[in-house]
């Protein structure tokens, strides 16, 4: 009995079990027997945190208190946000994720689905649950890992992240969340030559077989759950346009590359207007990179120029993509279904033929937001910089690809470039930036500011649906926060205070929810329903 609790990371105290609760557990003996507080704890655990020499190295600690003991792990997370986002989820869990069955110590309580063994998907949702209440899973099949690409079963990593995320910054309960990971099989060669490979040694399964695995995981997810939250992670481009399509409608779900990354992009451009003091609707936007990223980004700001009175043919005239064969023209038989409402017509342009890569398109459209999805590190050159500032007084400049190595620009660059005009986010964290007597702040444009509270605004307010007016409600949330008149400001809000700005989205997303009668349940307070759905790290 004693041992079974103190292997469990949701009830496990460890040194900080009473001397009672020992005796009454079974476990007096089991533990040295000075009893600490929690605080003592979390000083103890980040001290040897701090031993650790690499980033790497102090994942690994972190994931063994996960393991252990999630009150202590949240607790000191809390404490540390901004120090251990970076090791805790993006960039060091891609070195995890890589090289995850190598690593491998525990499950962490994630499910593991196999196309090749569907009739498993309920028992094996079962019992990584093991009767707790779920009401929030992640789930992927990994084909699109951050910069990464596909990596298969590795890529339960990102679920097990995200879910940690939504914890320390909205509070959601660790023991009502679940990670999943859909194996369909992986093209990473590397993974299927890898002996200690863990996942299904066989090429990625498509069309209808996907699709009806996929089908099954859902159905059976929200049959097990009834008050389910589901957050698509990292799946291919394709897929991922197509799931979102087919659920958004039924069920409570969220697409985080397709819908969170717009949002916050949607965010930060609305922190730009207020330091600009210019009109949404007057800027000409480009995104480097259309995959599915790119589009989900571009068609959330086109729906917010909807929003603000501008008809679909008004709009679209202000939306440029260019991927890696230049500008997206509609006579491409390549496209897909989300960058077809965004390519242009050949007849607009003299020199048409000539644009084919960012350069010359920046060159003949004059952008005044640049948003780089594109995996192309360099990629916004002194050049392309130089071209956009020449016609726009605050070009807004978005180098979003990550990890660090793939990031289409450094922001000192930007800046030195633009001399210090340009409006800068990132997609990873970045020190300030001194730049002729002044310190700019960087924003990041980092989702973990929008899909916490994202979560914890559906879940509290137990919605039905997440549509597009709850998301909108969310992105304007966020992006009227920072000061605009202070000299450098960002245009998002800092990663410091995440748990204050997840609660500013949560609201706004459940007074949404509640103005549109979408709540399963009459919600009276939003402020008190989510105050009550709210977990704290305490014993």
């Amino acid at each position: 009995m004693g041992i079974n609790i103190i292997n469990d990371p949701f009830k496990n105290k460890g040194t900080a079990f009473t001397k009672q609760e020992r005796k009454d557990l079974g476990l007096e003996g089991l533990l040295p027997p000075y009893v600490q507080t929690l605080d003592e704890q979390v000083k103890r655990v980040y001290a040897q945190f701090q031993t650790k020499s690499s980033n790497l190295e102090k994942r690994l600690f972190l994931m063994e208190i996960f393991n252990e003991n999630r009150t202590v792990f949240f607790k000191m997370f809390s404490q540390h946000v901004v120090e251990f986002m970076p090791i805790v989820y993006d960039p060091t869990i891609a070195d995890t994720i890589e090289n995850y069955s190598e690593l491998f110590v525990d499950p962490q309580n994630a499910a593991f689905l196999s196309i090749d063994d569907p009739e498993a998907v309920k028992n094996s949702l079962r019992n990584a649950a093991d009767k707790r209440n779920i009401r929030l899973i992640v789930v992927t099949d990994a084909e699109g890992i951050l910069g990464i690409g596909d990596w298969g079963t590795n890529g339960v990593d990102i679920a097990v992240g995200k879910l940690m995320v939504y914890t320390v910054a909205a509070g959601i309960d660790p023991s009502q969340v679940l990670p999943v990971v859909l194996d369909t099989g992986t093209n990473n060669e590397r993974l299927l030559k890898d002996p200690l490979y863990f996942g299904n040694h066989h090429k990625r399964v498509a069309g209808p077989k996907y699709y009806d695995f996929v089908d099954h995981f859902v159905k059976t997810a929200e049959e097990l759950f009834p008050n389910l939250y589901l957050h698509f992670e990292d799946f291919g481009r394709d897929n991922a346009a197509n799931l979102l399509n087919k659920y958004k409608d039924q069920i409570t779900t969220f697409n985080d590359d397709i819908q969170g990354t717009g949002i916050i992009v949607l965010a930060g451009i609305l922190g730009a207007m207020n330091i600009s003091k210019q009109k949404m609707t007057e800027q000409t936007y480009l995104c480097f990179g259309a995959g599915t990223a790119g589009a989900g980004i571009t068609k959330r700001i086109y729906d917010e120029f909807l929003q603000q009175g501008l008809t679909a043919k008004e709009a679209r005239k202000h939306f440029y993509m260019v991927d890696k064969q230049g500008l997206l023209f509609d006579d491409d038989p390549t496209l897909t279904p989300e960058q077809k409402p965004f390519a242009r017509s050949r007849s607009e342009f003299a020199n048409a033929a000539e644009l084919t890569n960012l350069e010359m398109a920046v060159k003949a459209i004059h952008p005044t937001i640049l948003v780089g999805t594109s995996t192309q590190p360099g990629a916004f050159t002194e050049n392309v910089v130089k071209e956009m500032a020449a016609h726009t007084e605050r070009p807004i400049i978005f180098p979003l690809s990550n990890p660090t190595k793939l990031a289409e620009a450094r922001a000192a660059d930007l800046l030195k470039w633009s001399e210090g005009r340009a409006l800068v986010a990132t997609g990873i964290p970045v020190a300030d930036v001194k730049y002729n007597g002044i310190t700019y702040q960087i924003g990041q444009a980092n989702n973990a500011l929008v899909y916490p509270g994202l979560g914890l605004g559906v879940i509290a307010s137990t919605a039905s649906l997440l549509n597009d007016e709850m998301i909108s409600a969310a992105a304007h949330s966020l992006g009227g926060i920072v000061d605009p008149n202070k000299p450098g400001a960002s245009v998002l809000p800092p990663v410091s205070k995440l748990n204050v700005f997840s609660t500013t989205v949560a609201k706004a997303v459940a007074n949404s929810a509640v103005e549109q009668k979408l709540t399963r349940t009459e919600i009276t307070d939003v402020d008190q329903a989510i105050a009550d759905t709210k977990w704290t790290p305490q014993y």
